[in-house]
C-alpha cells in the first residue's frame, strides 16, 4: 500500500499522518478546516478538496473525525468516500463511533467491492505523538493483515477484536474504564488538597502503588500545572460515554458509575468547558 488517504487531521490525526509520512508512505489529506493540513502539506502530504477525491487517489483510506454524524457524512455524503472509492481499496475508521455504524459501513464497502475496518484508538495526543496508541480493530482478518504494517507505524498495542463493530465495542469498554480513572484521579486530588497534602508527593507516591493508572500518570501533572489543553476533548468524551451507555442499554446492562461520570462531564460542558481536555473535570471543584 503505497498511497494512503487520511481524512481528519485534528489533534491525533495530524500526529498519525506524520508517522505515515516518516515511514515513507505517500499521503493524501483532507480536513474540513484546510489550515489544519498546512504543516502536513509542508512535510510532503498532498491536499485534496473532498473525501471523494481522497478516495479516488488512495488505496488505503483512514478517517478520524469527531462524531458519528461526521463519519456518516464523510462516507455517504455527496462528496463522500463511497462516491469515489476505487475497487479493492481498504477503508479504516479511526473515529470512536457507533458499532452499528461500523457494521453499516462494512456492508456498504462489501457491496462496492472494498474492505472496511473499524479501528478506534486510545492514548490521546501523547500516544499519537509518540506512535504508541492502542488500536482496537473490528473487521475481516484478511483486511487486518494487509493494514497491519501501516497500523504499526503509529500503534503500541494492536489487536483484531472480532467482526465489524468489535473495535468500537472494545473502545466503549476502554472509555468505561477511563470514566472510573478520571473521576478517581479528580476526587483523589480534591481530597488530598482538602487534607493539606503536597499534591506532587501524593501523585508520585500513589502512582507507585496499586492506584497507578494512565490517567493519573498523564493527567495528574497537567492538572497541577493548570494545563487544561485538550489531549482529548470533553465534548468528544461526552459523545463516547453517550454511545457506551446507549450500547449498554441495548445489551440490557446498567452501568451506574459510567452514568455518574457522564453526568459530571455534562455539567462541565454546561459550565463552558466543552473544548477543554478531560482533565478539566477538576474545575467542577477548583474553578474558583
Amino acid at each position: 500500500m503505497e498511497t494512503i488517504g487520511f481524512i481528519g487531521t485534528g489533534v491525533m490525526g495530524a500526529s498519525i499522518v506524520k508517522h505515515l509520512l516518516s515511514s515513507g508512505y505517500k499521503v493524501n489529506v483532507y480536513n474540513r478546516t484546510k489550515s489544519k493540513t498546512d504543516e502536513l502539506v509542508d512535510l510532503g502530504a498532498v491536499w485534496k478538496e473532498t473525501p471523494k477525491s481522497v478516495a479516488e487517489a488512495s488505496e488505503l483510506i483512514f478517517t478520524m473525525v469527531g462524531f458519528p454524524e461526521d463519519v456518516k457524512e464523510v462516507y455517504y455524503g455527496e462528496n463522500g468516500i463511497f462516491n469515489g472509492v476505487q475497487p479493492d481499496s481498504i477503508l479504516v475508521d479511526l473515529t470512536t463511533s457507533k458499532p452499528s455504524l461500523a457494521e453499516e459501513i462494512y456492508q456498504t464497502a462489501k457491496e462496492k467491492g472494498v474492505s472496511s475496518l473499524d479501528a478506534p484508538v486510545s492514548g490521546g495526543d501523547l500516544g499519537a505523538r509518540n506512535g504508541t496508541v492502542t488500536t482496537m480493530v473490528g473487521g475481516d482478518e484478511a483486511a487486518f493483515e494487509k493494514v497491519k504494517p501501516v497500523f504499526m507505524t503509529f500503534s503500541g498495542t494492536l489487536e483484531l477484536q472480532g467482526p465489524a463493530g468489535s473495535g468500537q465495542h472494545t473502545k466503549m469498554a476502554n472509555q468505561i474504564m477511563i470514566a472510573g480513572t478520571m473521576t478517581g484521579l479528580t476526587e483523589l486530588l480534591v481530597y488530598a488538597k482538602a487534607a493539606g497534602l503536597n499534591l506532587e508527593k501524593v501523585l508520585k507516591t500513589v502512582g507507585g502503588g496499586s492506584a497507578a493508572n494512565w490517567s493519573l500518570q498523564n493527567y495528574g501533572p497537567r492538572i497541577l500545572k493548570e494545563d487544561y489543553s485538550a489531549g482529548f476533548f470533553v465534548k468528544h468524551y461526552i459523545k463516547d460515554l453517550g454511545i457506551a451507555l446507549a450500547e449498554a442499554e441495548k445489551l440490557g446492562i446498567h452501568l451506574p458509575a459510567t452514568e455518574n461520570a457522564k453526568r459530571l462531564y455534562d455539567q462541565l460542558k454546561e459550565d463552558g468547558h466543552a473544548d477543554d481536555g478531560t482533565q478539566a473535570l477538576i474545575k467542577l471543584w477548583w474553578e474558583n
